[in-house]
């Protein structure tokens, strides 16, 4: 039954879903860099979960979220999530309900369209060259990183493409530690089933994000792998069972 609703799903995918994706990136990249010049970066993010919350629904992709409560839209935060599908972004930029900012590679700043509009939103381009260009990195994000306005991070570094986590890096737990900021840990489940890696497989779903609550940085000086290791399991908590 799954296989013929893959196969029926194909037509619509190359047809309706992927000619309007495109359109729908496009248009939204434009109003985004747009907004954030007339008005104000935070006006521009608005359309990044316009864009999203659109691209789910062509999709279509069914969001559940829990937690919520756990969230202080006052207190910025270094937000650690697994990374298990591409179709992340979208969870995260449609229903977070709070600003936020990636930290990109310096190089996606020319990408066609949406690096402009990247840039113009406030995203951190991080410019590993030297030691140097990054704390420079780094203290622009300082910046930026106040009033309620947050960095995402993918401490696996690349996409699991399951209910289950790649080791963590330390990069996200030093940023925290840097910029003085809780970490806030967010578990997704089953995204890899709408779009896996390394493919163009789409297919329709649910999906589930868990909001846990913060953890704040002090309590953890001088133990930033004992830091780590209390996110992972905080996050992995939420996830599905492997049998």
């Amino acid at each position: 039954m799954k296989k013929l609703g893959c196969l029926l799903y194909q037509p619509y995918k190359w047809l309706i879903f992927l000619p309007l994706f495109i359109v729908n990136s496009l248009l939204f990249s434009f109003l985004a860099a747009l907004f954030s010049v007339v008005i104000n970066p935070r006006a521009g993010s608005f359309f990044g979960a316009a864009w999203a919350r659109i691209s789910a629904f062509l999709t279509p992709m069914f969001v559940t979220v829990s937690g919520r409560e756990n969230i202080d839209k006052k207190q910025s935060y270094v937000i650690v999530v697994n990374h298990q599908s591409g179709y992340d972004i979208f969870v995260l930029y449609g229903w977070l309900g709070i600003d936020f900012k990636w930290i990109m590679k310096k190089e996606l700043r020319n990408a066609p369209g949406i690096g402009y509009a990247s840039h113009k939103v406030g995203h951190i381009f991080l410019d590993r060259s030297s030691p140097r260009a990054a704390m420079k990195s780094i203290e622009e994000a300082k910046q930026k990183l106040v009033n309620g306005t947050s960095v995402v991070v993918f401490p696996e570094g690349t996409r699991s493409c399951a209910n289950q986590m790649r080791r963590f890096k330390k990069g996200a737990f030093k940023i925290a530690f840097e910029l003085g900021l809780p970490i806030l840990p967010i578990t997704l489940v089953d995204t890899h089933k709408i779009l896996g890696k390394g493919s163009f497989d789409l297919l329709p779903g649910r999906t589930q994000m868990v909001l846990h609550p913060p953890v704040n940085t002090l309590d953890y000086m001088d133990r930033q792998d004992e830091l780590m290791i209390k996110t992972k399991d905080i996050i992995s908590s939420a996830l599905p069972e492997q049998g």
